[in-house]
């Protein structure tokens, strides 16, 4: 007899990949390894295992991966000061490289020929998988259930799983009221009550944080420490990456901050509303910017700036994996080399303020902007300054007085 197929499933647990590991087992004839990531979604996830092994599977991988994730996702995201179309901080998007390339270790580690996620025809999701799944392994197959089967509606999902002996949670078998996806820097909430863009999001929707109102009357102060770009501390206590963000995830949900209500582009093409919280990668945007106030010079600062829309889209559209990311990631980690020091932050009723920063290697000089008097600066030589700048707008304006143009 021939040895049956192997494919690695992107398996939560949940109604919709429980549903696809059977779909794979029954209707495509594959023996089926599931890999469930622990990036901090904050879920216990020993259910997966139970459901898992209840399916008849054999090879069940859940890793713990939340370190990973911040230390080589997140904290090189947000050395960019990364937000998509202003705003995001794309939560979603930067969880998917790390899954993707945990699958494809897992399907060379146990002879799969395959890898399959449970993202929809319609989302970005598919995209940022197949595109990790391509750049790592050329060859891997690849199945995508949802442009595929013919299950394209809740009933009929419903309908297969209680015709398979698949648990439904009793709140499936319903409308759910919306889409979740979390992971430590996020969560991410989609779909059903929140289709409409007019409607206020209900309140229920959060789960990460207090509303705003509901936050502590007095502000809570700290401070975060930097090493070479990335934060190391909080208060003086040296933290890793996924204890330091999920200190921040607490002082940050505690005090409302980090709400987001987006209508997104998507890069299949259409609108969508998504419902964010990110608590801690709110503050430690803010930390980041306040510590390269002070140590990044404005040439540096303001081109890297240029730089971060391009970076934004590359995470947000799933390419993290090529080398034009890779290019950008190495100019901004070369910016970061300075910028080392402290950051005092404000937390209050869902803002977030910079009070306060300091760093060895800090480029303020208050010698050269006192209001009083100093001898490092002779503020005639700004009227040369001054001139030689506006040399081009002279000559324009005495050209176009000669071509009878005076406004």
């Amino acid at each position: 007899m021939s040895k049956r197929k192997k494919v690695v499933l992107a398996y939560s647990g949940g109604l919709d990949t429980s549903i696809i590991l059977k779909w794979l087992q029954e209707e495509k004839g594959y023996e089926v390894v599931t890999f469930t990531a622990d990036l901090g979604q904050g879920e216990e996830l020993e259910p997966a295992r139970r459901k898992a092994e209840a399916a008849g599977v054999k090879e069940i991988y859940i890793d713990d991966l939340r370190e990973e994730f911040v230390r080589d996702f997140v904290f090189p995201m947000f050395r960019a000061n990364t937000v998509y179309e202003g705003l995001y901080l794309l939560g979603t998007s930067i969880a998917r490289p790390l899954i993707s390339k945990r699958q494809i270790e897992i399907a060379h580690e146990v002879g799969a020929d395959a890898v399959c996620h449970g993202a929809t025809g319609k989302g970005n999701d598919q995209v940022r998988f197949e595109l990790a799944y391509y750049a790592l392994d050329p060859e891997i197959k690849v199945i995508a259930p949802w442009r595929e089967w013919e299950l394209n509606s809740r009933t009929s999902l419903l309908d297969y799983a209680e015709k398979h002996g698949i648990e439904i949670a009793a709140d499936k078998r319903g409308e759910a009221p919306f889409s979740v996806d979390a992971n430590l820097l996020h969560t991410s909430s989609e779909g059903k009550v929140l289709e409409d863009p007019n409607e206020d999001a209900p309140e229920y929707v959060y789960q990460r944080t207090v509303s705003p109102e509901a936050a502590p009357d007095k502000a809570t102060v700290i401070e975060i420490g930097f090493e070479r770009g990335d934060a190391v501390s909080i208060d003086g206590v040296a933290m890793s990456p996924a204890t330091l963000l999920t200190k921040l995830n607490e002082l940050g949900g505690a005090n409302g901050i980090g709400r987001l209500d987006l209508l997104e582009n998507r890069f299949v093409g259409m609108k969508s509303r998504g419902v964010y919280e990110t608590p801690g990668g709110t503050i430690l945007l803010m930390a980041h910017r306040g510590i390269e106030q002070i140590t990044m010079d404005k040439g540096a600062a303001h081109l890297k700036d240029e730089l971060m829309p391009k970076y934004a889209e590359l995470i947000y559209n799933g390419f993290w994996y090529s080398p034009e990311r890779e290019m950008l990631q190495a100019a901004i980690d070369a910016s970061q080399e300075m910028v080392t020091g402290t950051v005092r932050l404000k937390l209050y009723k869902g803002n977030c303020d910079v009070v306060g920063r300091a760093s060895p290697y800090s480029l303020y000089s208050q010698e050269h902007v006192t209001f009083e008097e100093d001898d490092v600066y002779d503020q005639a030589d700004a009227g040369g300054f001054i001139k030689i700048n506006a040399l081009r707008l002279r000559l324009l304006k005495a050209r176009d007085r000669k071509a009878g143009k005076n406004n």
